[in-house]
């Protein structure tokens, strides 16, 4: 309402956040929206029937992914398979449990469906707007983990008919004739924005147990790919720490989901605001954590601006996170062409980034740690050069 005077300001000021157009889609399924900083493992999480999929299932909609992207988890009934669909916004699948098949197609070429097995372990890839069933190739239920573009589809366009019966087909994307569409591939490519490992496959056949090049950003030893999928949008990497290490902090906003496929852990996350050692200056308070095994999921920022994080692992075997973040690439933040900018994630805050070297980190955490290796009979490998400004 327009102010009766020139002192006053238009508008309530404060207000409660609107549903968005995927919020209320997610509330007309009728199934299960889980809401929170993390999870210790999605196979605990409450199931109910999805009808638009023919499986159960429950919305994942981690704080600090709201309009960034979506995810669910869903469970394939025994020697079943999901009804047929298509839609216009990406979809990828990591296999919790189960083996299994997936029919895919261009609407029109069915006689060209493309069909590719999984495992548990497995990661593909859903080409955009081709049509797709899901086959459960065991007599026990397969569970699924699934990330997609969802929210910013819908959020755009708020249209279903649209969204789900669109008859445009993205060659680009798809091609059905293409006969090696599906065909694993291991070839390590550098990634052309920042330099880092990747890899341009549309499955990954066992993401748990796959060799991994090294990369050194998070911690000594450390191991990381890409795999950039059906010319998706969706970023995501591979990444393991070795026994006895852990990663260091470093700050980003909100987007990325980190999962952990291969041992167990914990993640601490803070907002930025309250510096590199909140413990030490009294604001532990505004510290989270989450702890998890597989396959438990955590946000790395789970509010508004940025905040830092830190994963530490808790097994004598290596230690092994996927980070999803939807269409927000770290590389391709909004800038001008060619502006200069930097891995901020990876250089110290000393330096111009985001990372917290170990010399400078909150002594309670490497006194945790190490007391938490202690309690499993694990040896630290987190050596004293390590916390000397030289080996950041």
């Amino acid at each position: 309402m327009e102010p009766k005077d020139l002192l006053t300001r238009s508008g309530y000021g404060e207000f409660k956040a609107p549903k968005s157009a995927y919020d209320i889609w997610m509330e007309e399924q009728n199934i299960p929206i889980y809401r929170h900083i993390g999870i210790d493992k999605v196979q605990n999480l409450p199931l109910k029937p999805w009808n638009m999929m023919g499986t159960n299932a429950t919305f994942v909609q981690l704080f600090g992914t709201e309009g960034m992207w979506g995810c669910h988890v869903m469970e394939v009934p025994g020697a079943g398979a999901t009804h047929p669909v298509k839609h216009i916004y990406e979809q990828q699948y990591f296999v919790v449990e189960g083996r299994g098949s997936t029919e895919v197609w261009e609407e029109g070429h069915e006689d060209k469906a493309h069909v590719f097995e999984w495992q548990k372990g497995s990661l593909w890839s859903i080409p955009m707007n081709a049509k797709y069933r899901i086959v459960n190739a065991s007599s026990s239920p397969a569970l699924l983990l699934g990330g997609n573009t969802a929210p910013n589809v819908m959020n755009i366009y708020d249209n279903s008919e649209f969204i789900f019966n669109c008859p445009y087909n993205f060659r680009d994307r798809f091609d059905p004739d293409r006969e090696d569409y599906y065909k694993p591939s291991d070839e390590i490519l550098a990634d052309p924005i920042r330099g880092l490992a990747m890899t341009q496959t549309n499955i990954v056949p066992d993401i748990v147990d796959c060799e991994l090049p090294l990369d050194n950003r998070r911690s000594p030893g450390y191991r990381r790919i890409e795999p950039h999928m059906t010319d998706n949008n969706f970023y995501l990497w591979i990444g393991q720490h070795e026994p006895g290490r852990y990663s260091k902090g470093h700050a980003h906003g909100s987007a990325a989901v980190l999962i952990c496929i291969k041992g167990k852990g914990y993640t601490y996350t803070w907002p930025a605001k309250y510096g590199e050692t909140p413990w030490k200056d009294g604001n532990e308070d505004k510290v989270l954590r989450q702890d998890y095994e597989p396959v438990g999921m955590v946000s790395a920022a789970p509010m508004s601006g940025d905040w830092y994080h830190q994963h530490f692992g808790m097994s004598d075997g290596p230690f092994r996170l996927t980070a999803w973040f939807g269409p927000h690439h770290p590389g391709r933040t909004v800038k001008r062409p060619g502006e200069e900018a930097n891995d901020y994630g990876a250089i110290d805050v000393r330096d111009g980034g985001t990372a917290i070297g170990y010399d400078i980190e909150d002594p309670y955490l490497r006194t945790e740690f190490e007391g938490g290796l202690d309690k499993y009979d694990i040896k630290t490998r987190m050596e004293p050069e390590l916390y000397e400004r030289q080996a950041n």
